[in-house]
């Protein structure tokens, strides 16, 4: 006879309110290049964050075809994959209060980045999700996409950030 054993899958980890509020000041105002690309958290979880950034004039880096810079999309994605980093290390520290866990960002950085560029970035607005593929004692390993308004893929990205 063979004896079965079941294990209970680890309980999902919900973020508090005031940690979602001062995660979304941190990064939507207090990292202030984040505020001038009109980066917005769309929503975080510890498995995958996502955001949206509206076209506007200033993020233009083509003018006759009305075409997103570049620069701007790789800015958005280092800065998703950042954020992806911060939700990871503030699920792995949930025994803390949400001011102890939003001061352990004060060391993130990014150490490599490698982006994609698949297609042009053409659209009013485009929406991006990063998530981190591996979280250890010093680095983490990020994915992150950035679409168009149809949710067509137009890049991608894979970065690594110094989390200690």
């Amino acid at each position: 006879m063979t004896k079965t054993t079941t294990t209970t899958p680890p309980a999902a980890v919900e973020f508090e309110l005031g940690f979602i509020e001062g995660l979304k000041e941190l990064f939507e105002e207090k990292i202030v290049f984040n505020s001038v690309l009109g980066l917005k958290i769309t929503a975080i979880t510890p498995e995958r964050v996502t955001g949206r950034v509206d076209m506007k004039p200033q993020l233009i880096g083509h003018y006759s075809h009305n075409r997103i810079h570049g620069g701007v999309i790789s800015a958005c994605l280092d800065a998703m994959g950042g954020l992806a980093c911060m939700a990871a290390i503030g699920a792995r520290h949930m025994d803390e209060a949400p001011l102890q866990r939003l001061n352990r960002f004060s060391k993130l950085g990014t150490i490599d980045l490698r982006i994609d560029y698949l297609r042009p970035g053409i659209g009013d607005h485009f929406d991006l999700r990063a998530e981190v593929m591996r979280l250890g004692s010093r680095v983490a390993s990020t994915r992150m996409e950035f679409l168009g308004a149809d949710g067509k893929l137009l890049s991608t990205g894979a970065g690594a950030y110094i989390v200690s």
